[in-house]
């Protein structure tokens, strides 16, 4: 969204000619009447000197490259409901995407060395691991997950959001907020209560309603079950809720993906549903770019995005104006009891010196145990994707634990590698 007075230079990059085309039109037509010069090109290099800020939403292969993410492994059995994280899917995304954010890192240290350098894309820990062990680029990674489950439990619990509270770490689609606020008081034995009232009322296959997701009617939980019974067990609200989460454990939800009646990704968070939605949402977008109107005036109403504070950031390290925000950052031991160095989602202060972590209490012993089984699994994808090497590729895989067994763990890194051979130059020969 481009704001009221904004001023200065937005370059937007993509190496598809068409998709850079889309962007500038529906840029430009956002920042009429501005003092916003706006510039599209396929050349970073072009792009980055003078920059100030550089933002990444990579997604290398497009939504062609995730759905073979998701459908190969399905023929193995592994049914997920999102593929872009963990599990086969998040695997096989980091290796395409770690070597390309590690070329935009090189560049970025080399033509914008001043400028803040953020990251979206997933898988976040394991891509911003990989680009800050091979270049040592300030890398800061941005989800919208746990600011708006923050949203939802605020309404949940009937409190004010601007005086709600909280203090959370974890890895990236699996943050655990361990403290919860509303005006200074703790309100964290209430959420747990609430959750264990929930977590004890069995889901029932009837309990789950039809929305529409991507054009398609499909059945969703009217509760987030699994969310509610993590909670009730650790004492801690996992975030942003079973869709991710459910990834995160596969040796309950992986194989055969049984959820409650339901299959994940099928007919329970379909992924043909969200990948139908991308696509229509993209052909709505060109045509709007492309058309000599002016935008339509219900469009922000319309396509407000996700919201990760990533302008509401810049905007407190240039004005040196505190903000508490959810970032991915190096573990400098803000979380004492998972690994140095991994990259944790944690709660953090920004001002004029930039992003720093708030320094924590420890997890629950048995939320740790799970984040930092997770972090090796980051590990080794990052070692995989940066040597090309499909042994610790398949070492990967048998350390997120959705594949059963070595000998399947290594058809399932051949059939992947093969469907993606174009953009894994590092694993040719």
């Amino acid at each position: 969204m481009v704001r009221a007075g904004w001023t200065g230079e937005l370059e937007l990059v993509d190496t598809n000619p068409e998709a850079v085309k889309v962007a500038e039109g529906l840029a430009r037509k956002m920042a009429a009447g501005r003092a916003l010069k706006v510039h599209g090109t396929t050349d970073r290099r072009e792009a980055l000197p003078g920059a100030t800020a550089v933002v990444c939403t990579v997604g290398v292969g497009g939504r062609r490259g995730w759905e073979q993410d998701v459908f190969v492994p399905r023929r193995f059995g592994i049914f997920q409901p999102v593929g872009d994280s963990v599990m086969p899917g998040g695997t096989s995304r980091a290796l395409r995407m770690i070597p390309a954010m590690v070329a935009v890192a090189e560049d970025v240290l080399k033509l914008a060395p001043r400028a803040l350098f953020f990251n979206y894309g997933n898988p976040m820990s394991a891509v911003c691991r990989g680009i800050r062990k091979a270049t040592g680029a300030q890398v800061v990674g941005l989800c919208h997950g746990v600011l708006d489950s923050a949203r939802h439990l605020a309404r949940l619990l009937g409190v004010p959001f601007e005086e709600f509270g909280y203090t959370g770490a974890g890895i990236n689609h699996l943050t655990w907020l361990t403290k919860v606020r509303s005006g200074g008081e703790d309100i964290m034995p209430r959420l747990v209560a609430l959750a264990r009232e929930r977590a004890a009322r069995k889901l029932k296959v009837e309990e789950f309603g039809l929305m529409e997701w991507g054009g398609d009617k499909v059945t969703v939980p009217q509760d987030q079950p699994f969310t509610w019974e993590l909670t009730a067990t650790h004492g801690a609200y996992p975030v942003p809720g079973d869709r991710h989460e459910t990834e995160f454990y596969p040796e309950r939800f992986g194989r055969e993906g049984a959820y409650y009646g339901k299959t994940l990704g099928k007919d329970a968070y379909t992924f043909e549903g969200v990948i139908a939605a991308g696509d229509a949402g993209y052909d709505e977008m060109k045509k709007t770019a492309l058309s000599p109107d002016p935008l339509p005036p219900d469009w922000l109403d319309r396509a407000g995005g996700e919201h990760e504070q990533v302008v509401e950031i810049i905007g407190s390290i240039r004005r040196d104006r505190q903000l508490v925000c959810s970032a991915n950052l190096p573990n400098e031991g803000q979380v004492p009891n998972l690994p140095r160095d991994a990259v944790v989602e944690c709660t953090c202060l920004v001002d004029g010196s930039g992003v720093r972590p708030v320094v924590q209490e420890p997890l629950p012993e048995a939320v740790a145990a799970t984040l930092r089984r997770r972090f090796e699994w980051a590990e080794k994808t990052v070692e995989a994707a940066l040597d090309g090497s499909r042994e610790k590729f398949v070492e990967a895989l048998l350390l997120d634990g959705a594949v059963g067994s070595a000998e399947t763990a290594a058809k399932l890194a051949d059939e992947l590698l093969s469907a993606h051979r174009e953009h894994l130059s590092r694993f040719r020969g």
